[in-house]
């Protein structure tokens, strides 16, 4: 790699491999660097030599960021979310952070240093999303927590890597009652009429050629039943998360279950081994 130095050792041009130099200097301790789209050395030394008294002047200004900005520990954030979660978050869930990241959290705040995020800015951002919607209809509520979640963890990765000390307000100034919902449920009667059904297929399946996925549905529905585990968490079961034990109180044998979900791993869920 071709290197020269300017200004006393203070800026560094450089080319590695393309034409084009580039220029790096540091500043309070925080490095910058710049292409200077220039071939020539010398026309390179005098765009880097103007880059870095712009800087100078920038940063007795005030208005030169010598501290991480959130696109910096958003790219951190991306980096080590998907490694460390992998397999206990789906690829779906992972992806939309960095959708949610890139389409909106980034363009907003991307250029602002960590300390600059405060409750006011996020309520700002939440004005912005509503106001500048593009579809005619106001972003969902879920939708909007869902990107307010995507910042908490980015701002916490900031806090992990000592660039953050505090995480500030994240929560609505205004806010009201959501929807109320309600998980669906069987009444006992109406599973009891779902399990003698699927049990009566499964012994007389219309086909006979079905006769083994009647029989798989039959168990996963008394397995659900018994366990309460949410689809999410049952898609994600694997062997190694079961084990058979035995019940201190009643003495009787069950399964005791390690619990993934989209909230991590939870208690042990037992169910009676039939």
């Amino acid at each position: 790699m071709a290197s020269h130095e300017i200004l006393g050792g203070l800026v560094q041009v450089y080319r590695r491999g393309g034409k084009a130099w580039h220029c790096s200097t540091s500043l309070k301790g925080r490095q910058y660097r710049s292409s200077t789209k220039e071939t020539g050395l010398e026309q390179a030394k005098a765009f880097a030599e103007d880059w870095y008294l712009g800087l100078r002047g920038k940063l007795a200004a005030g208005v030169l960021k010598t501290e991480t900005t959130f696109a910096e520990a958003a790219k951190k954030f991306e980096a080590e979310y998907g490694v460390i979660t992998e397999g206990q978050r789906s690829p779906k869930w992972v992806e939309g952070h960095s959708i949610r990241l890139r389409l909106h959290l980034v363009p907003f705040f991307g250029k602002m240093g960590l300390s600059e995020i405060s409750a006011g800015t996020v309520q700002d951002y939440r004005v912005h999303r509503i106001s500048t919607t593009t579809t005619g209809r106001m972003p969902a509520r879920s939708t909007l927590h869902d990107e307010v979640g995507t910042l908490r963890q980015v701002l916490k990765t900031a806090i992990r890597h000592k660039w953050l000390q505090h995480l500030p307000d994240l929560s609505p100034p205004y806010k009201t009652q959501g929807k109320i919902s309600h998980r669906p449920w069987f009444s006992p009667a109406e599973y009891k009429q779902l399990y003698e059904a699927t049990r009566e297929n499964a012994k007389e399946p219309q086909n006979s050629h079905f006769r083994w996925e009647a029989e798989q549905l039959h168990d996963f529905i008394l397995f659900m039943g018994n366990t309460g585990l949410r689809p999410d968490e049952a898609k994600q079961l694997q062997h190694r998360d079961v084990t058979i034990v035995e019940d201190p109180e009643s003495r009787q044998r069950i399964l005791e279950i390690e619990v993934r979900g989209k909230r991590g791993w939870a208690g042990a869920n037992p169910c009676p081994v039939r």
